[in-house]
């Protein structure tokens, strides 16, 4: 019996949750050609981003922008703004990783403004972190207070440590 996209797209994400890479990019790969079979294009983005995912826990960078580039746009006309934050920071992430910082810095900012934007501070502190560690890895030690000063004001609860960064980032900044 030939499997459904639904079905491969969950069999996809439980080989990743065990760490099984490889299956999940086979998995992922297949589940997003069933999706564009059946002309959902939508899910067939969401199964190309899994699998950009997935080829970055196997250090397969280029694969995975491949992979995530043009997801946001599907994303972006589908008035899906989560999943268009979500694909703009895998193909960051993959940038990142091939060494093209500015674009990839480009498209976190653009990824942590559409989290703001629709209320998913955990999201935007994540991608602002990242910002920040790309910033600081550039040896932009205030760009990468300022980013992380940002990062912490979308944290809607802070504890304890990070009230105490907060205010230690704003006497250096």
């Amino acid at each position: 019996m030939e499997n459904t996209a639904i079905e491969l797209s969950q069999k996809g994400k439980k080989a990743f949750e065990k760490g099984d890479f490889e299956s999940a990019i086979q998995i992922f790969s297949d589940s997003a050609e069933a999706y564009l079979k059946e002309e959902n294009f939508l899910d067939a983005a969401e199964a190309n981003n899994n699998l950009s995912v997935a080829l970055l826990q196997i250090e397969k960078a280029k694969e995975a922008l491949d992979a995530a580039k043009g997801t946001d746009l599907i994303f972006a006309a589908a008035e899906d703004r989560f999943r268009q934050a979500m694909a703009l920071g895998n193909q960051a992430a993959a940038l990142a990783e091939l060494g093209d910082t500015d674009e990839a810095l480009a498209l976190y900012r653009k990824s942590a403004t559409l989290f703001g934007e629709i209320g998913e501070s955990d999201y935007q502190e994540t991608v602002l972190k990242a910002i920040a560690a790309i910033e600081l890895k550039n040896g932009k030690l205030q760009d990468t207070a300022y980013t992380m000063l940002e990062s912490l004001g979308s944290v809607k609860k802070p504890n304890l440590f990070q009230r105490f960064l907060k205010f230690i980032l704003r006497i250096i900044g």
